[in-house]
């Protein structure tokens, strides 16, 4: 049987003679500290192109513990969401099918094959609170490497404190310190595999190559890792979005940089994804903000079945663009789609030389567009200019975000700040404007349906208009 759990861990590196400090005050008033030990062994299985951790994915067969069985750990945003089943009979059972299926859109058609053996002797301190629940695992753990073929990969100590149930980001927060002031580094590696496969990676990029690299990567992850949601019916959609516009940014802002036509085709096929998503998104959106404005109103000015119109209508919707989306999974333009991001993943179409100089540049003139844009639109009343505006002001703030590693750390931050807050305002109006279009339909057909009445839909309409109106004032008053 299948389970799914979140996984919120910090990883550390040291030295084979770290020696683990006091975990004592690391303990709630009433709890308990209890340590064991066991060797786990761990096989993992990766495409020839390791595509599965160049997305951050990580599947192993596991035996020597409570947690034997098959483990499929994906990204998500501060955690991983693992994916467990149970051991075949065999010793060396296949893949099961369900994450075959699930990884589908992951390894792009690529075949699933043992990659590297990993055997780990783990000393576990479990740290439980005076309830008996426990609060994290802080896991020593010295890990020698068989590569695919029988080659001896490398051998290291690390440790990991890993929340439980009772866990808390404070406790991480303070683990960590404590470990640290012992000696420990916060690793160089998001997953035991990564480590184990470095030997066989290729070298880094140019400085500034790897700059945009590493951002696009980033995104290409959040991209996959929401394919893996969507297909065990997982809502990933919003996530998924702000990785496609990230990467589209990056594409735009930064587009002297790379080859016209490959840029233009991924930056298009990226639209048409989003496009889709965001259909399904628009009605998620649309249903919890009018469902907050009726909470608000007076329970007198709510005439008729407003609510189940309003719910019944877009979750409808919702749930046909919903099952477009998942039939697209499988689709041939989204296949290719994911092929040229892995693509991309594995060498930029680049056109010229590229530097860090270059790209802050290029972040610092996508700033000024935003800005110029903002200032000119709020002096006006066209709705479409204040749209055109927040976009370039998301362009801006992705494009600070990507040179952030090469800025000065106080800037960098202002300039996310504000380029945020212009975002979010400017937000906060297109949101109001297409509200109000959707209540106007609404409303018109509760107007003509017998049982119903337009007028709540009115009133809602004006709140909408207003809340529009309020988000241009503030957006004038901001100072650029």
């Amino acid at each position: 049987m299948e389970s799914i759990q979140t996984e919120r861990e910090d990883k550390f590196d040291v030295d084979a003679d770290f020696q683990l400090p006091t975990l004592a005050s690391l303990v709630p008033d009433g709890g308990a500290l209890i340590p064991s030990e066991t060797d786990l062994s761990s096989e993992y299985f990766d495409t020839v192109g390791h595509d599965l951790l160049r997305r951050g994915i990580t599947v192993r067969r596991r035996t020597g513990d409570s947690d034997n069985g098959w483990h499929a750990k994906v990204p998500a945003e501060k955690a991983r969401t693992e994916i467990r089943l149970p051991l075949g009979s065999g010793a060396h059972d296949a893949i099961p099918d369900e994450l075959s299926d699930v990884l589908r859109g992951a390894v792009m058609g690529g075949e699933l094959s043992a990659v590297a053996t990993l055997t780990t002797h783990r000393t576990i301190h479990t740290v439980s609170d005076a309830e008996g629940s426990v609060v994290a695992e802080i896991a020593d753990d010295e890990v020698s490497v068989v590569l695919i073929g029988g080659a001896t990969g490398p051998r290291w100590r690390e440790v990991e404190v890993e929340l439980g149930p009772a866990g808390s980001e404070s406790f991480l927060k303070k683990a960590g310190k404590a470990l640290r002031a012992a000696g420990a580094r916060p690793s160089a590696h998001p997953s035991k595999l990564d480590r184990a496969l470095s030997v066989v990676r290729e070298a880094p990029a140019e400085p500034g190559v790897q700059l945009l690299m590493n951002y696009l990567d980033d995104q290409a992850q959040a991209i996959v890792a929401g394919d893996v949601y969507l297909r065990r019916g997982l809502d990933p959609i919003h996530s998924t979005r702000v990785a496609i516009r990230r990467y589209r940014s990056t594409l735009r802002v930064f587009g002297s940089v790379f080859e016209d036509e490959p840029a233009a085709h991924l930056e298009a096929e990226l639209a048409w994804y989003a496009s889709i998503l965001g259909e399904v998104r628009d009605r998620q959106v649309q249903r919890a903000r009018f469902a907050a404005a009726l909470r608000e109103l007076p329970p007198e000015l709510v005439l008729g079945p407003v609510a189940s119109r309003i719910e019944n209508d877009l979750l409808a919707e919702q749930i046909r663009y919903r099952e477009a989306a998942m039939t697209e999974l499988d689709g041939e333009r989204y296949r290719e789609l994911l092929t040229t991001v892995s693509a991309w993943s594995r060498g930029l179409p680049l056109d010229g030389e590229v530097s860090d100089r270059l790209l802050v540049k290029l972040a610092r003139k996508a700033g000024k567009k935003a800005i110029d844009r903002t200032r000119s639109a709020v002096r006006g009343t066209d709705d479409e200019a204040l749209h055109r505006a927040r976009k370039a002001s998301k362009r801006a703030r992705y494009a600070a975000e990507l040179v952030a590693p090469v800025m000065d750390k106080k800037s960098s931050k202002t300039n996310i700040k504000r380029f945020k807050t212009i975002q979010e305002v400017l937000g906060e109006h297109q949101d109001a404007v297409i509200a109000a279009d959707i209540l106007r339909t609404l409303g018109a057909r509760a107007g003509t349906t017998t049982g119903e009445n337009g007028f709540t839909f009115g009133l809602l309409f004006e709140r909408e208009r207003r809340a529009a109106e309020a988000a241009r004032s503030e957006a004038s008053a901001m100072e650029f």
